[in-house]
């Protein structure tokens, strides 16, 4: 029965999938031809290629400024930009794998890729780098990382661009004016969060995310607290386990005591913007966002430190996926595409993404340069990941459909929760349900 459920799950979302697929040929600039079971071609290395962007709108310039670089040096290859928001690029690219209209290259973090190569969408990477001028240069953690979200054969199918990292940024003058301690534990953010709230004049302590990407910041507060370390026991996740159930009643506790009304609706842009705002003490995101507090209150205003420790006297988080970029099987020049990826990569345009993003590059050479030390809460990341004080819960990106269960089946359950609808048990159970159930099929297809 649980199988029949997925299957009619996935036949259902191609039917949707296909009714849009005349708006997206249109959108992508493509014929239509190229789908998930297209072979594609090596092509010419030179010509017209696409490249969608898989955080449109926030990384657009970094990425303009790349391509314009890219042109530069190959004059025979002209990249076609095409920007398309986070929480609607899985979609997109489903959508394509099924009906056609798939670009030559795109961004393919490690969240997604498991769901994209089941689907047979992308080109095995393996060969191309071990050829390549990023032979040996790649961080290579990033690698790893990509190969086991790539569904269990250790195939490369996407190139590391960078790593991002949870961050707990406060406002440090807020802070000092009410003689709060840095939160560096879980008890410190929640005092804080207490006594820095005065509904009254709009002002709060937190803000939390209720829309959106929600999820993973959900589960980053019930291990960080419950301090379990791993997401699996045996065949069975312990995301329900009794001390994440306890854990995430106490921060969801949060929603509209100690932050606004509003956040029940916050996707990552208007929690950032909302934080920025500047009567708020303190926001849960990752590096990304660091550039963006800079501009909006002065880098002498808040501090962005690595996840609180919990009682254990350990500090635990989710793991961040590690983005990169892919090279569509569909592609009719993936010669071209893959030269993309090589120059995107370098360490020059990967310094300068990276630095442009808050983030840890993947090129090793690029980790290197000045800026990483200048930039504290990337400096600070890093150390929490390298120096033994950071235990990481991985997350199964393995999974086909764990997009799927983390976004759109269990986000609006979220809200329920905050919303005092749904228990914070009850959240837990049908999602460790939905996972362990995943997790069995998986290890019935992978043996």
């Amino acid at each position: 029965m649980k199988i029949s459920i997925r299957r009619s799950r996935r036949a259902a979302i191609a039917v949707a999938l296909g009714s849009v697929l005349a708006l997206t040929a249109t959108a992508c600039g493509d014929n239509g031809s190229g789908s998930g079971g297209d072979k594609g071609d090596e092509g010419s290395g030179k010509g017209k290629i696409v490249f969608w962007d898989n955080n449109g709108g926030v990384r657009t310039d970094a990425w303009k400024a790349i391509i314009a670089a890219f042109q530069k040096a190959n004059p025979g290859i002209k990249v076609e930009y095409v920007g398309i928001a986070s929480t609607e690029y899985q979609s997109k690219v489903d959508t394509a794998i099924q009906g056609g209209g798939l670009p030559d290259v795109g961004g393919v973090g490690a969240a997604m890729l498991a769901g994209f190569s089941a689907q047979k969408a992308l080109e095995p990477l393996d060969d191309r780098l071990a050829k390549s001028s990023l032979s040996g240069k790649l961080n290579e953690n990033m690698v790893a990382s990509l190969k086991a979200a790539g569904g269990g054969d250790g195939t490369l199918y996407s190139i590391p661009t960078s790593a991002n990292n949870g961050v707990l940024y406060y406002r440090t003058d807020l802070f000092k004016r009410a003689g709060l301690d840095e939160p560096t534990t879980w008890d410190k953010f929640y005092e804080a969060a207490r006594k820095l709230t005065d509904s009254k004049k709009n002002e709060f302590g937190y803000t939390i995310r209720g829309g959106a990407g929600s999820i993973a910041q959900a589960l980053d507060a019930s291990y960080g607290q419950s301090g379990i370390t791993s997401f699996w026991n045996g065949d069975k996740t312990t995301l329900n386990d009794p001390k994440n159930v306890a854990a995430l009643e106490k921060y969801a506790a949060l929603y509209k005591k100690d932050t606004p009304a509003a956040d029940l609706n916050n996707d990552f842009t208007k929690m950032v913007a909302q934080w920025d705002s500047g009567t708020i003490g303190m926001l849960n995101h990752n590096l990304g966002s660091y550039q963006d507090h800079v501009k909006a209150l002065g880098a002498g205003k808040f501090r962005g430190i690595p996840q609180p420790i919990g009682a254990s006297g350990k500090r635990v988080q989710v793991s961040n996926p590690v983005d990169g970029l892919g090279v569509f099987k569909s592609s009719k020049n993936k010669e071209a595409a893959w030269k993309f990826i090589e120059f995107a990569t370098s360490r020059a345009e990967n310094s300068e993404f990276n630095k442009a993003a808050g983030q840890v590059p993947s090129n090793n050479d690029a980790a290197k340069d000045a800026w990483i030390s200048q930039a504290e809460p990337t400096k600070l990341a890093a150390a929490a990941l390298t120096d033994g004080s950071t235990s990481i819960v991985q997350l199964p990106y393995y999974l086909p459909d764990w997009n799927t269960i983390s976004k759109a089946d269990n986000e609006p359950n979220f809200q329920k929760v905050l919303l005092g609808d749904m228990s914070a048990k009850k959240f837990l159970d049908t999602m460790a349900d939905q996972l362990n159930t995943a997790q069995a099929e998986w290890k019935e297809q992978n043996g």
